[in-house]
């Protein structure tokens, strides 16, 4: 979201990820589904944990209350300028990415699972709201 994306490519390498989208204009959802439609097998990308930026979470939820504008964002179709990256990863390898990135001072979270499905994305009932300081 705040840095550039030179380590994660690096490590993306290392850790053999099969595809990656930096989320902007489509938000998280329109990303991962695009993603999704493009997989071998017939897979879903189950979202559980948003990383939303500290205090912007609260802020769209105010805004709602008070009758002013939807930015979509709980339901993942907020536009970012620079959103982060999406990559795609095998369980384990996933782990290993994320824990190498925080080592190295980055930022990096799991927010989904690849499960059987058609092709789409979906975002849980209830995700984890990860306030992400900046």
């Amino acid at each position: 979201m705040t840095t550039l994306n030179l380590e994660a490519a690096k490590l993306m390498h290392k850790h053999n990820a099969h595809a990656a989208t930096d989320v902007t204009g489509f938000g998280i959802l329109g990303h991962s589904t695009n993603l999704a439609e493009f997989q071998k097998d017939d897979v879903d990308f189950s979202i559980h944990t948003l990383p939303i930026l500290a205090g912007f979470s609260d802020l769209c939820k105010q805004l709602i209350a008070l009758g002013g504008r939807n930015f979509k964002l709980h339901d993942g179709f907020s536009s970012e300028t620079s959103g982060g990256l999406l990559v795609c990863l095998g369980e384990e390898d996933a782990r290993r990415y994320v824990e190498e990135m925080r080592a190295g001072g980055g930022k990096a979270w799991i927010i989904g699972d690849v499960v059987p499905g058609t092709r789409t994305s979906r975002i849980a009932a209830n995700p984890e709201i990860i306030e992400v300081t900046y």
